[in-house]
């Protein structure tokens, strides 16, 4: 940022509209005399929407408290936020300072879930250019960062914290060529949520890394919104813990084995396809989750069209999971998810599945809201259920039970050209079938380990369009179309 007309705001004796006066005076001036900085000195300072021009950083030193008005929506007629921007481009909002929507008063409370147009502490359209980094962001009262349709965002060391409202998500993402870095967000909604609402602009080229998200809804979210799609995107060294608190949601009234009390997340990664949008080349790598009920969730459904998922691959993830939905990956009959790898993947489940969950089959959700209990509170297996699919790798992927459960570690139904390597159960105590597979076709498994002393079902066929089933290792026994068959190194079915 050039800073040759830096300009320095002090904290007036009336606050409301004379600040934002004040303030809007010194951005416009700014910008309109070449660029720079405006700098802000330590004080509480109230304001509504402030509008950002081109050219101009804002800088909040250590020490500012800027609070969101709460005359809503009379001081927010100039933009959807506190800070926000349009058609703007090499601006900036920087410092140690705080930024506090103020969601937890009344006038803002009176909305319900995904009502009323509350402002976001910050909101940024069709911008060029865009910095947002070291400062401190809590209460907002809508969405708490929303980037849309922009193009060259770097996001760094921004400290996020919403817990007051509904809607409290933290960082909302519907842009392009984007760095997310160093990161610490904890929120009632989605964590780091990209979103595609414009089906013509694709969010892409995105990169997440250094992260620190506590969730109670999604931590790692992209959808719902999904109209125009995602391509190559990359989450890494991320860790998942649950959220601080919660003033909105309690899972454990609707999840089962979720304690009660406990504070938890829904899915710790969602990759939502629903709105007729393209998602491909996704990449999840080194996340640690604890503060989840389904480590990974992946959806194609039409809402509002048909579109696509394919080449995703997640990698060297571990989690500790509650309640009893595993990892759960699914499209719908004619549609098929095209290339998912799971490798080296650490999960631990509580377990506790009976056998009428393990016989109940998931149904079908062609077109509902996308969430992992879209397709009921329950699921058939307790470790990965995929169906629909094609192109799957499943590579050193380990789960481990606190509790027995009568359901299989895997299940897949409809899924073609599968490779299963080194699949283990590390649990203690284990019964029931490891694999069961239904209309599945083209599937290689090897070297996997039950870790089993005593003769368990190993592999489980169902449905009249199995075909080409090989397994490259020692089985104990295996059970096809319901009945056991003698031990052999390799099956062909």
């Amino acid at each position: 940022m050039v800073k040759a007309n830096d300009i320095r705001v002090t904290q007036p004796k009336q606050l409301d509209e004379v600040s934002t006066q004040l303030f809007q005076q010194a951005i416009d001036k700014c910008s309109a005399t070449g660029g720079g900085q405006v700098y802000v000195a330590a004080g509480t300072y109230t304001v509504g929407a402030l509008v950002m021009k081109s050219g101009v950083e804002l800088h909040l030193s250590q020490g500012v408290l800027l609070r969101g008005s709460v005359n809503h929506p009379e001081d927010y007629k100039a933009g959807r936020g506190i800070i926000t921007a349009k058609d703007a481009e090499n601006i900036a909002v920087t410092g140690l300072g705080t930024i506090d929507g103020q969601g937890f008063h009344h006038n803002f409370q009176r909305y319900g879930n995904n009502q009323g147009n509350r402002p976001h502490a910050i909101f940024m359209e069709n911008c060029r250019n865009v910095t947002i980094r070291d400062i401190h962001i809590r209460n907002a009262a809508w969405w708490t960062a929303r980037l849309f349709r922009c193009d060259g965002v770097a996001i760094d060391h921004v400290n996020i914290y919403s817990h007051s409202i509904v809607n409290n998500d933290g960082l909302d993402i519907d842009s392009r060529n984007v760095t997310v870095s160093n990161c610490r967000i904890d929120s009632d909604d989605d964590g780091i949520c990209l979103k595609s609402d414009d089906p013509n602009f694709m969010p892409e080229n995105i990169t997440v890394t250094n992260c620190i998200i506590g969730s109670n809804c999604n931590p790692i979210k992209l959808g719902t919104s999904s109209y125009c799609g995602f391509r190559n995107v990359t989450f890494s060294n991320i860790v998942i813990l649950p959220p601080t608190k919660s003033n909105v949601w309690d899972w454990s009234k609707e999840y089962r084995e979720v304690p009660k009390g406990q504070l938890t997340g829904l899915a710790g990664i969602a990759v939502e396809a629903v709105d007729g949008g393209h998602i491909e080349n996704l990449h999840f790598n080194n996340i640690s989750m604890t503060g989840v009920i389904t480590p990974i969730f992946v959806c194609l459904n039409k809402r509002n069209g048909v579109g696509s998922v394919k080449n995703l691959v997640f990698s060297n993830i571990t989690a500790k999971a509650h309640g009893i939905i595993p990892s759960l990956i699914s499209s719908i009959p004619g549609e098929y998810i095209n290339g998912i790898t799971l490798r080296d993947i650490i999960v631990e489940h509580v377990g506790k599945g009976t056998v009428e969950d393990a016989q109940t089959p998931l149904k079908e959700n062609l077109n509902g809201y996308p969430e992992n209990r879209m397709y009921g509170k329950t699921n058939p297996a307790y470790g990965l259920y995929v169906r629909h699919a094609k192109n799957i790798i499943v590579d050193n992927f380990q789960v481990r039970l606190q509790n027995v459960d009568a359901r299989p570690a895997v299940v897949m139904e409809d899924v073609q050209d599968v490779l299963i390597d080194k699949l283990k159960d590390t649990s203690a105590q284990k019964t029931g079938t490891l694999v069961r597979m239904a209309d599945c076709r083209d599937v290689l498994f090897r070297n996997s380990d039950t870790g089993v002393a005593t003769p368990a079902t190993l592999l489980k066929l169902e449905g009249k369009s199995t075909a080409n089933i090989r397994c490259e290792f020692p089985i104990e026994k295996y059970v096809v179309k319901g009945e056991e068959v003698e031990p052999k190194a390799i099956l062909e079915y």
